[in-house]
């Protein structure tokens, strides 16, 4: 983060220095911005050079160094809407691939009036630790559908525990909730091996669980959620839509329940 600060403000005060420069050496009354002590030499057609402009500039900044803070601010803040902007242009046009795809696992109320979609791997740190946030939100909200989308993108163990997850949900729906809490709440990593075992313990048959596997269906799954993550500018875990809006990173269940009461309000006055 602090590398990112000093790209970003780095390449601000580079622009700043352009700016300045294109500005000062084109102005014929630039020599006369400052006293006549202070204002450095100029050369025979009025006009500062390269040099004398980035020592204003540096000199400038090195005074007013929270200058630089105030346009990362500025900048962030317009990336940040750009992505709103972007974001909700492509909610609208996959609304039903977001939140009513046949790929995808559902906890809570099948048919509640709000809808939360959460990006998921199995071996995320922080969507472990999110899980209990969904329980908590599930277990207060009847009206809440939560819609697990399988985003498995920390590595090969990954991949293959969520092949075995949603084998598992298509061969046993109705207990696909409770394998989902216990592999991503379970110690240590999860791999298809601990994903087998729990499903078998579930009561799932292991030659038919193992046969679910090879549907080519799951991988073509995978492929449709990698392609939706990168229209919505999601590269991590847990993230969330919802209503018209990206959520992103393990935020409580204080400001998901917040998301979620401004979507059903939202969809209460038909604004969205």
């Amino acid at each position: 983060m602090k590398k990112a600060l000093l790209l970003g403000t780095t390449g601000i005060a580079v622009a700043f220095a352009m700016l300045a420069f294109g500005y000062l050496a084109g102005s014929p009354n630039a020599a006369h911005a400052e006293t006549a002590a202070a204002q450095p030499s100029v050369s025979a057609t009025g006009s500062l050079d390269k040099k004398q402009v980035e020592t204003i500039v540096r000199d400038y900044l090195l005074n007013n160094p929270e200058l630089l803070l105030e346009m990362q601010g500025a900048l962030e803040a317009k990336q940040k809407e750009e992505q709103r902007i972007a974001s909700l242009d492509v909610i609208k046009q996959s609304k039903d691939e977001i939140f009513n795809s046949k790929y995808d696992g559902i906890v809570g109320n099948p048919d509640g009036k709000v809808t939360i979609v959460e990006f998921y791997d199995y071996n995320c740190g922080y969507c472990k630790r999110a899980q209990t946030d969904m329980n908590a939100l599930v277990k207060t909200n009847p009206d809440l559908r939560f819609v697990l989308k399988e985003f498995p993108i920390l590595g090969p163990d990954s991949q293959k525990a969520h092949v075995v997850s949603m084998a598992f949900r298509n061969l046993m729906p109705e207990k696909y909730g409770e394998f989902h809490d216990k592999l991503i709440g379970g110690e240590g990593r999860a791999s298809e091996d601990n994903a087998i075992k729990l499903a078998v313990d579930l009561g799932a048959d292991e030659a038919k669980l193992r046969e679910a596997m090879k549907d080519p269906e799951i991988g073509e799954a995978f492929n449709r959620t990698y392609e939706l993550a990168n229209k919505l500018q999601i590269s991590g875990t847990p993230s969330y839509v919802v209503g018209n809006e990206v959520v992103f990173g393990a935020l409580g269940q204080d400001v998901l329940a917040e998301k979620i009461a401004a979507a059903a309000a939202c969809q209460a006055n038909s604004t969205c």
